[in-house]
C-alpha cells in the first residue's frame, strides 16, 4: 500500500467520523427541543357550564393552543378555575376566561355574582309581573310602577322607575338551562343602593311590573335631577318684610301715628 492510498483512507475515516458526529449532534438537539414551542396550555370547558354554577374539575380540561390566539385572561391550569362561579353561560369547547368567572368567597353562590358596589333585591311576582314566566337568570328588565293618584281606577299613573337591571335569580335558582316559560314567585334583581331605595319605596306605594329587554338594548333614559335639587331650582327666596318708615313729628302739638292692620297701613294723628 503506497502513501497516497493510506492518506485517502485516513481522510475518509476523518470525514466519516466528522459527519457521524454532526448528525448525532443534530439529532440530539431535535430530540431535546420542545416540540410545541409556539403553543401554550389553555383551560377549556368540556361541558356546558350554566350561569351561576360553580366550576368543577370534571367540567374543564387543558389543551394546547397557539400563543397568538389565546386571550390575556385565559388560564393555564385547571386548579385555577375550579371552585369559581360562572357569571355567564360557558359553552362546551369555550376558553374559560377570567372575565366570565367570579371568586367564591363563602356563603351562597348568588353573593359571588353581585358586582362590587351593587345589591341584590328580590321582588315578589306572579305569572303577569314575571313576564309570563319567561324571565331567566341573566336577562335584563325594566321596572314599571303604578300608583293611584285619585279615587277611581282610571286615575292610576304608571312610569318606568328603573331600567336595564340584571336578573340574578328566579325563585331560589341562580342558573338554569331551560328555555321554556317557568312561573316563579320571586325574582332577584341586581341594582345600586340608590335604585334599591327607589324600588322599595315604589313597592309600598303601588304595584310593580317587569318589562323584559332585548339583551342588545342598553339604551337608558337620562336620570332625572334629585327632588331636592329640583325643588331648590323652582323655589325662590321669600321677600323680606316691609318696615314702615316712621313719620316725623310736626310742630303744632300733634304727631303722626302709623297703624298697620294686616296688609293695610293707615296714618292717624294723635294729640300730644
Amino acid at each position: 500500500m503506497n502513501a497516497r492510498s493510506l492518506t485517502l483512507i485516513v481522510l475518509s475515516l476523518v470525514f466519516g467520523l466528522g459527519a457521524a458526529f454532526l448528525a448525532n449532534n443534530w439529532l440530539s438537539s431535535r430530540l431535546s427541543a420542545t416540540p410545541d414551542d409556539n403553543l401554550q396550555n389553555v383551560v377549556v370547558a368540556t361541558v356546558e357550564i350554566p350561569f351561576g354554577q360553580m366550576v368543577e374539575t370534571q367540567q374543564v380540561s387543558v389543551v394546547r393552543m397557539p400563543k397568538g390566539t389565546v386571550p390575556d385572561d385565559a388560564f393555564d391550569a385547571s386548579d385555577k378555575v375550579v371552585g369559581k362561579i360562572a357569571t355567564f353561560d360557558i359553552l362546551r369547547g369555550d376558553i374559560v376566561r377570567g372575565a366570565r368567572l367570579a371568586e367564591h368567597l363563602g356563603g351562597s353562590t348568588l353573593a359571588s355574582l353581585i358586582e362590587p358596589q351593587k345589591r341584590a333585591i328580590s321582588v315578589r311576582v306572579d305569572d303577569v309581573v314575571g313576564v309570563g314566566g319567561f324571565l331567566l337568570p341573566g336577562n335584563r328588565v325594566d321596572v314599571l310602577a303604578t300608583k293611584q293618584v285619585g279615587n277611581s281606577n282610571s286615575d292610576a299613573k304608571s312610569e318606568t322607575i328603573l331600567e336595564d337591571l340584571r336578573v340574578l335569580a328566579v325563585d331560589q335558582t341562580a342558573g338554569t338551562d331551560k328555555t321554556q316559560p317557568v312561573v316563579v314567585r320571586a325574582v332577584t334583581l341586581e341594582m345600586s343602593s340608590e335604585e334599591a331605595e327607589i324600588l322599595v319605596k315604589a313597592q309600598t306605594e303601588g304595584k310593580l311590573q317587569l318589562a323584559l329587554r332585548n339583551p342588545l338594548d342598553n339604551h337608558k333614559k337620562p336620570l332625572a335631577a334629585p327632588l331636592a335639587t329640583a325643588v331648590a331650582m323652582v323655589e325662590k327666596p321669600a321677600p323680606a318684610p316691609k318696615v314702615a318708615k316712621p313719620v316725623p313729628r310736626r310742630s303744632g302739638g300733634s304727631a303722626g301715628v302709623t297703624i298697620i292692620r294686616g296688609t293695610k297701613i293707615e296714618l292717624a294723628k294723635a294729640q300730644l
